[in-house]
């Protein structure tokens, strides 16, 4: 008995282990994983969209078919103390992507300057502090910009020169 034993020993001794299952399968998730990031990485980047020939709309491709139309510079006070007046000059030019929305815009001016100036009156110094500031303004002008010029759609208010004083 004792020599089946020892033999018995040494299978088991020279045997290695076997791995638990979620080992055995660990090179493989791993692979998978560094496949798929791979994958991703080449979609997002733009080559294999060119690679299968999957059309892709670029950002620049609709920036060139933005049509802009520059306002009037604009002087306004702002609602500031009366014995300190404080003034918003304002240069910016109105972006629209149809050019039956640019006709619309031209047609409309004197009732979009008239909209401006009366929303710029109303701000104080303090609305038009900091990035958020100039944020609000270029939102709330696009927004009655769309409603002077409905059906027609402004798609950006772009500031060419704003000096607050």
């Amino acid at each position: 008995m004792s020599g089946a034993s020892t033999a018995a020993g040494q299978v088991q001794e020279g045997t290695p282990p076997k791995p638990a299952g979620w080992k055995r399968r660990l090179p493989l998730i791993a692979g998978s994983i560094a496949v798929l990031v791979l994958v991703a990485g080449l979609w997002f980047s733009g080559i294999l969209p060119r690679m299968l020939g999957v059309a892709r709309k670029d950002a620049d491709a609709t920036a060139h078919q933005q049509i802009t139309i520059e306002l009037p510079e604009m002087v306004a006070n702002l609602n500031s103390d009366p014995r300190r007046p404080r003034y918003i000059k304002l240069k910016a030019e109105i972006q629209v992507s149809r050019q039956q929305d640019a006709v619309a815009v031209n047609a409309s001016m004197p009732q979009l300057q008239d909209l401006f100036q009366t929303y710029l009156r109303e701000m104080r110094p303090e609305d038009l502090q900091g990035a958020m500031g100039t944020y609000r303004l270029r939102q709330e002008l696009i927004a009655r910009a769309d409603v002077a010029l409905a059906p027609a759609r402004v798609d950006d208010v772009l500031f060419v020169e704003m000096l607050v004083q």
